[in-house]
């Protein structure tokens, strides 16, 4: 702590100092906010869905062939599509990720080097529509733009219920490690292959956009939700893993290895459904074919991504979620990555991430929760996760945490990730800090990213970002933030606020109620920043205009300083006076602490009505001892931007 040099004052002053003119207008801090989207019969005041709300959804069927040797995934695809809105809808808008590789994709504008990888993305074999039931199929007519393809319908699809079947079949050629969220590579005894966003994937049509059609170009995703049936097609030899239930292990399977399932749905110690010995033990996969062919489904999902490899090690163990209910956590690896220093702890860890934020914030839905080692590392989707083969200790404590916990923010609260990166990451950033506190009493904690530097000194990273006048709003469309602003604005910026929001604003008991309520009524759905802004306050009861305008729609920096104290009377016995000044347009509730010379102290709060119609405040506290010190945030709870002024010391 850096301490402010005061100079004595005659008559029996305890002390002053000088603060530069006060540049705070409480006028603009406080005046009325009028959140983006608008408060109709879709989207309720308290921000909850409205009466009126609705939501279009989208079932899949899809049949995949995984070809290793020549890299390529085929599939046929069959997508039943509701149209719940009012509207009719005269063309449909279908999401194709893989173009992103293709030579003359957009994203290629934005990075900062040229790509030296490229793929023909997908290649479409046939598009045909059925226009509802018991009708025949007839080719679409349709346009492929950038990572995108429109279906022109020859009849427009009516509202209020009425639904039509895509079917599609396509193939495209699978991205080595370059392909980042969807990859192969080759690890020490084979290849491993991470499969994601690897079918056509139908847009969202939605209240606030209409068809929300913003391209690929790196940022993530924003999808309705649906059931799903999916059969990937493999060589015999490669165990796979996917998000939703393995409905067909008998066929794909060995006895021993189900055997081994079942003994670890009912145990809280990981069990080894494949040890690292029989990786090379053709006894360890069923015998008589070439290829066999793994169904899974899921329910109320908005998404499916699976891995497969040949040379997996896998171990599992239950999940034990609220009101009794089971799940299966289960984690995949190369024989580099065993070790308890290593994977070997990865289940455990997924187990436990799982059970506390379910636990916290809401019931975890899906059958299994899978960590898998390969290629495309650091990445999430609906009850699967990638991470890095190398990964170990706290560092895969921290990012199997992480990943995981993205299945409540969005995969549970479907946020849209393309507009509103801070939904996603920070939400999650925020989630995860108190699984790094809780796990084994802290073991690995604490987790700080969004507030401490290495030194422990709060919040560097944060005030680093209110500094720089280069710094977007936490309200920056995802693909607008610079490379280097991307993490510390949207991850660390976002949960951060929602720390202070939770631990300084509204506190953890009434933060929690308005939080749980939020993701109740949003799960499965579309929520947009102004539906949380207004769930906090109306669950929380607190007018937070001021902060949603500084933290969320502002860069603006905190800043209150101890301008003087004077014992009354010019007699300690009599109190003291002591002046706070805001020199700052941000406000939060703070602290001041009165330290005496016999080492008692006195605290008295700041709520931020304090700062509502002036900039100064002052205020007389009873004292009976000569005064040391006041200090403001004694406790370093909150990110204000100068702490040369937050001590007078005698």
């Amino acid at each position: 702590m850096l301490l402010l040099t005061a100079l004595a004052l005659a008559g029996g002053a305890v002390l002053t100092a000088q603060a530069p003119p006060p540049a705070y207008d409480p006028s603009k801090t406080f005046a009325p906010l009028t959140l983006p989207e608008p408060i109709n019969s879709y989207r309720s005041s308290n921000g909850a869905p409205g009466p009126g709300y609705w939501q279009n959804s989208a079932d899949y069927e899809i049949h995949a062939n995984l070809d290793t040797t020549r890299k390529q995934l085929s599939a046929t695809e069959v997508i039943t599509y509701v149209n719940n809105s009012p509207d009719m809808l005269p063309s449909l808008w279908v999401q194709l990720d893989q173009n992103i590789y293709r030579k003359d994709a957009r994203s290629n504008s934005i990075f900062g080097r040229p790509r030296t990888d490229f793929s023909d993305g997908i290649v479409f074999d046939s598009v045909e529509i059925e226009p509802g039931s018991h009708a025949a199929k007839a080719k679409a007519d349709y346009i492929v733009s950038d990572t995108r393809m429109q279906i022109r319908l020859a009849e427009p699809l009516k509202g209020q219920g009425a639904l039509l079947k895509i079917h599609i079949q396509y193939h495209y050629p699978i991205p080595g490690v370059w392909g980042g969220r969807t990859s192969w590579g080759m690890s020490k005894k084979g290849e491993i292959y991470d499969m994601a966003q690897w079918y056509p994937r139908m847009a969202v049509y939605d209240d606030l956009h209409g068809w929300d059609t913003l391209p690929y170009i790196g940022s993530e995703f924003y999808l309705e939700y649906g059931h799903f049936d999916y059969y990937v097609t493999a060589p015999s030899n490669m165990l796979i893993v996917g998000s939703g239930e393995l409905k067909n292990p008998q066929e794909v399977l060995t006895k021993t290895q189900i055997e081994r399932l079942t003994q670890a749905r009912s145990s809280d110690k990981t069990v080894m459904i494949r040890t690292p010995e029989e990786i090379d033990d053709p006894a360890s996969r069923p015998r008589g074919s070439s290829t066999l062919t793994w169904h899974f489904h899921m329910d109320n999902t908005r998404d499916v991504a699976f891995s497969a490899s040949s040379v997996f090690v896998w171990d599992a163990a239950r999940i034990n979620l609220p009101d009794g209910a089971k799940s299966l956590a289960m984690s995949v690896y190369p024989v580099e990555s065993v070790g308890d220093e290593g994977w070997g702890r990865s289940t455990e860890y997924l187990k436990h991430a799982v059970e506390q934020f379910s636990r916290k914030w809401f019931p975890y839905p899906y059958p299994a929760a899978i960590n898998v080692a390969g290629f495309s590392t650091g990445m999430e989707y609906p009850g699967i996760v990638f991470d890095g083969i190398p990964d170990k200790g706290k560092q895969l404590f921290w990012i199997t945490a992480h990943e995981i916990g993205h299945s409540w923010f969005p995969m549970i609260v479907g946020s849209n990730e393309r507009r509103n990166a801070w939904m996603d990451e920070g939400f999650n950033t925020f989630i995860d800090i108190y699984e790094s506190d809780e796990f084994q009493g802290g073991v690995y904690g604490p987790k700080r990213d969004s507030e401490y530097s290495a030194g422990g000194e709060p919040p560097d990273t944060i005030l680093k970002v209110l500094n720089d006048p280069a710094a977007p709003v936490i309200l920056t469309r995802a693909d607008g933030f610079p490379f280097r602003l991307g993490h510390p604005v949207s991850y660390f910026k976002a949960a951060y606020g929602l720390r202070l929001l939770r631990e300084q604003i509204l506190g953890p008991e009434r933060f929690d109620w308005a939080f749980r309520k939020y993701i109740r009524d949003w799960a499965y759905k579309h929520p947009s920043p102004s539906d949380f802004f207004r769930a906090m306050e109306s669950e929380g009861g607190e007018d937070l205009a001021y902060f949603w305008r500084g933290w969320f729609m502002n860069n603006w920096t905190l800043d209150m300083a101890v301008k003087d104290a004077q014992y009354v009377k010019g007699d300690y016995r009599q109190g003291v006076s002591v002046t706070i000044a805001n020199l700052g347009q941000l406000v939060l509730p703070n602290t001041v602490q009165v330290n005496f010379e016999d080492g008692s102290n006195a605290r008295v709060p700041l709520p931020v009505e304090t700062w509502i119609s002036k900039g100064e405040y002052t205020f007389t506290l009873d004292s009976k001892q000569p005064i040391l010190s006041v200090v403001l945030d004694p406790d370093h709870v909150i990110p204000d931007n100068d702490r040369t002024n937050d001590v007078l010391k005698k």
